[in-house]
């Protein structure tokens, strides 16, 4: 039998999806060099399923700006007691699916923040979106203005997290109001999320014009969620070029 071109082993993995039963059927046919070099491929083809379908959930994470936790500056972040930088970068809070609140001072890093959790999630392998509050309501209405609302939840339902941010720093109409908590109260104990606002709790009855939806989201959040305070000069009046 002739040696495989390259272009013939390419051939063949188009069409490969290969069982349990051949796998060790061929492993037992192999020398050592031979089961090391299968095993080697197979890991080679792990790694790069694996890395395609990070850069897919990355794309579809619709992120502003690919941020990452390395180096994120947490001298402005006051944590809650039972809480710290360790057990919020090691994503646990999605597998329990707890929920944040990053609120705080503007231009203080809550944006970044929420950015690098979602993309360390995607990073993860962790399906996750990260909305600005008018764009997701936007999208929401539009959804049911068109009658495939349920369509448009069921795809946010996919994903293990959710940044919503902004909330607060544009006016949403009551309708808009209401598109909103029902993505809150529909991931309330299913997924996580993460919302960064520059408004208290006492304050977010004006985000939702009514003081009752306000405190139906507050109750869901923190029976599940944990505030970070971010306190500070706003990054980028700290450097900006206009003095």
């Amino acid at each position: 039998m002739s040696t495989p071109t390259i272009q013939d082993i390419l051939n063949a993995g188009k069409h490969a999806s290969m069982t349990g039963t051949v796998l060790s059927e061929w492993a037992e046919k192999g020398t050592p060099k031979q089961r090391e070099y299968l095993h080697g491929v197979l890991m080679a083809e792990h790694e790069s399923r694996l890395e395609s379908r990070r850069q897919r959930l990355l794309k579809s994470a619709r992120l502003p700006a690919l941020k990452t936790l390395t180096g994120f500056d947490y001298t402005s972040v006051r944590f809650p007691e039972d809480y710290g930088r360790e057990p919020l970068e090691s994503l646990e809070f999605i597998n329990r699916a707890q929920d944040l609140v990053l609120y705080g001072d503007v231009g203080t890093g809550k944006t970044h923040l929420a950015s690098a959790l979602v993309a360390a999630a995607c990073r993860k392998g962790i399906p996750a979106r990260f909305f600005t509050t008018s764009a997701l309501v936007m999208m929401l209405r539009r959804a049911k203005d068109e009658d495939r609302l349920d369509k448009e939840l069921a795809s946010l339902a996919k994903n293990q997290l959710l940044a919503i941010d902004e909330l607060g720093y544009l006016p949403i109409d009551i309708e808009g109001a209401r598109l909103l908590f029902q993505v809150i109260a529909d991931g309330y104990e299913k997924r996580s999320l993460i919302i960064t606002t520059n408004l208290e709790f006492s304050r977010w009855g004006t985000v939702f014009g009514d003081d009752n939806m306000a405190a139906a989201v507050i109750d869901r959040l923190v029976h599940h969620g944990r505030l970070l305070q971010f306190r500070g000069e706003s990054y980028r009046v700290k450097n900006a070029l206009m003095k």
